[in-house]
């Protein structure tokens, strides 16, 4: 507490009063507690601390702390004097406040909707959170302790803001042998993760009022970074192939950008096609668009050969590659990236350097070290065997349990699949408050409609929290509410013939 401050405010404001200081600072230190700026508990400076503090005599304060002592608001041990704790009756009323102006947020983000399920929470099926324990933080620490001893005075200053030069190297050599991207450093750029990534290009690649185009069902963290950016958005439905634009898309609502998940549809999990991959290219760079490809979670590739990135497989393509370590290493790190066109790299990097953030050098030296020296693929290896386990332990279960009543999706990769319920009647919403009580989390597939129902009704299970041996009486759980609601849902449904059964029934009664 600032008791210098607390105690020439009081005095100008009662100025004219006239009282002699020793009266000023009782009257002072009996409001403040009494309105509370001096709660109980609270440790008031000694008396001597106290009138150096404010120029005053020490029998000055001692006068005010005795007079608060016999009226009850303080008390004395042999620590020193101590906010006693008041009655109601004791406590001075709050005076109502004047009603203020009225502000809120702006229109870009007046009707931004809560992104589905807990980002903070831990658990079964939590989706988007890896398996946290599993990660080699001894490793970790010391190549941060590395990177630490390592750093000059000058790295000590502001970063380069595009990040820092071994850390785009490194990402671009990554990613052509991994990804098939191709790029060079220059085309890397350092961001605080996806959503950073993705507010940053729909602010720098299209004007407010041009169009975007979002999978419906999507990812809920790209339709608020378009809508806060003043995009006008278009979902555009996906099936089992993937993001599916028709012919009148391209005719009715032509995209500036467009935004998709190819490798591991964000929410249902669908791959989509080589075929459509080029023709959505081919489609884009006749229209003038660019394609951002969101490659969130596809270093796990659990069935079938790996996926080239959208981005690789014609030459210049128009696609905006965004990558992050959240999913791979741990969401903490917050370092995700962006590789632009060659064509756009000069421009961007004039950008960031006047909007970007600049820091962080040490985790980025540390992460550079561990792509350079084969642990972060060693890292990933281990994980996808082991969400490969649980993965394969989850779709078993939900195979025994769930039977006709919902279908599998997107469990070829990634790090969760999707539930599609049979029965379109079923209240997925209702499912997802009902598991939270039995301590599942689940996320609805119809909260991450973009434009309209999308026709998605199920859930979303992220499985690499869950270790494989839970997954039977976690899914026999989950089954049973479902099934339930599925009862529910055909019960509801009569048909004329049951209906006039009972309605007859009724009437001879």
């Amino acid at each position: 507490m600032d008791f210098s401050l607390l105690f020439h405010g009081y005095a100008a404001r009662h100025i004219d009063a006239g009282w002699p200081r020793q009266r000023l600072l009782h009257e002072c230190l009996r409001a403040a507690i009494r309105d509370g700026t001096l709660a109980a508990g609270t440790r008031l400076a000694a008396s001597r601390a106290l009138a150096e503090e404010l120029g005053v005599a020490r029998n000055t304060v001692l006068y005010a702390y005795d007079q608060l002592t016999s009226e009850g608001y303080v008390v004395s041990d042999r620590r020193g004097t101590v906010v006693a704790t008041l009655s109601a009756a004791g406590r001075k009323p709050a005076r109502r406040a004047p009603e203020p102006p009225r502000i809120g947020l702006s229109q870009r983000v007046r009707h931004l909707r809560p992104l589905p399920g807990e980002a903070d929470r831990m658990g079964a099926f939590v989706p988007g959170v890896p398996a946290l324990e599993h990660f080699p933080m001894a490793l970790w620490r010391r190549m941060l302790e590395r990177a630490l001893r390592s750093m000059t005075v000058l790295q000590l200053n502001y970063g380069d803001p595009a990040g820092e030069a071994p850390l785009r190297e490194a990402i671009a050599d990554h990613l052509r042998a991994s990804r098939g991207v191709v790029c060079e450093a220059s085309q890397v750029f350092i961001t605080d993760g996806t959503q950073s990534s993705l507010d940053l290009c729909m602010r720098a690649l299209a004007d407010a009022g041009e169009t975007i185009w979002i999978e419906n069902p999507g990812y809920g963290g790209a339709l608020a970074a378009a809508r806060a950016a003043g995009l006008a958005v278009s979902g555009i439905d996906v099936d089992d192939d993937g993001m599916a634009p028709q012919r009148e898309d391209w005719l009715l609502r032509p995209p500036k950008l467009i935004y998709t998940t190819p490798s591991h549809q964000y929410p249902v999990g669908s791959v989509l096609s080589l075929r459509r991959r080029h023709a959505l290219i081919d489609a884009a760079r006749a229209a003038g668009a660019l394609i951002i490809e969101d490659d969130y979670d596809s270093e796990f590739r659990h069935d079938g050969a790996p996926l080239h990135a959208m981005q690789g497989l014609a030459a210049d393509a128009p696609v905006v590659y965004l990558g992050t370590f959240s999913k791979t290493m741990f969401p903490s790190l917050r370092i995700g990236f962006v590789v632009v066109p060659a064509a756009l790299a000069e421009d961007f990097a004039h950008m960031r350097a006047q909007s970007s953030a600049r820091g962080r050098v040490a985790e980025q030296l540390a992460l550079a070290e561990f792509l350079r020296s084969g642990q972060f693929v060693l890292h990933l290896r281990r994980m996808r065997r082991l969400y490969r386990q649980r993965r394969d332990a989850l779709v078993a279960a939900l195979e025994k349990h769930l039977g006709s009543a919902a279908t599998v999706h997107g469990g070829s990769a990634g790090m969760h699949l999707s539930l599609r319920f049979n029965d379109a009647r079923i209240d997925d919403n209702a499912i997802v408050a009902q598991a939270l009580e039995h301590g599942i989390a689940v996320n609805a597939l119809s909260q991450h409609d973009t434009q309209g129902d999308s026709g998605w009704k199920g859930l979303m299970l992220g499985y690499a929290q869950v270790p494989a041996e839970r997954m039977e009486g976690l899914v026999k759980q989950l089954a049973a509410l479902i099934h339930l609601a599925a009862y529910a849902a055909n019960r509801s449904i009569r048909t004329p013939y049951q209906h006039a059964r009972r309605t007859s029934g009724r009437s001879r009664r």
